[in-house]
């Protein structure tokens, strides 16, 4: 895996972009941006669904959730760079793998989302959202944390090998 990687990052030139002198600067910047849009979208959404600003109506809310959709893909581009320019820091790495799991969780719950509760939530207005919604919505606020949390715990992480549960 780590040579596929490292090798899809030379054949694209991912891996000289990076390592020219503004490649990872540009591209963590890039990446906090896609984090900012994503989180200050969802995010707000998720909290209005647990409750706070009740005089805001859900639905206007959701009209930024395209904001944070592109911020999702920004930072799905900007990671599978940097994922691909130092495979081996990512691949082993147990807060990179604790990172996909809560990524994992987040798209489940996502769908989830938009398969039983999104309809409700539209015609909801300002009214208040049954538990299950709220459990929705805490759920993709814990998630997306975690992963933030994973996210900059990565740097710290310098593992040996053989801490990867699955390589």
């Amino acid at each position: 895996m780590i040579d596929f990687l490292g090798g899809f990052s030379q054949f694209t030139g991912i891996y000289g972009f990076m390592n020219s002198m503004w490649g990872w600067p540009v591209i963590e910047s890039l990446h906090f941006i896609g984090l900012c849009l994503l989180l200050g979208t969802v995010g707000v959404f998720d909290l209005r669904m647990l409750g706070l600003a009740k005089q805001i109506p859900y639905q206007y809310l959701h009209k930024l959730v395209p904001f944070g959709v592109a911020g999702y893909l920004i930072n799905v581009t900007t990671g599978i760079m940097f994922l691909t320019t130092a495979p081996d820091q990512y691949v082993y790495n147990p807060a990179f793998q604790t990172k996909m799991l809560f990524m994992l969780l987040a798209g489940i719950n996502m769908l989830s989302f938009y398969g039983f509760c999104n309809q409700y939530v539209q015609n909801a207005g300002t009214n208040p959202l049954p538990t299950r919604i709220k459990l929705v919505a805490g759920i993709s606020l814990i998630a997306w944390s975690a992963i933030i949390v994973c996210g900059r715990l990565i740097t710290y992480f310098r593992p040996p090998y053989h801490w990867c549960l699955w390589c």
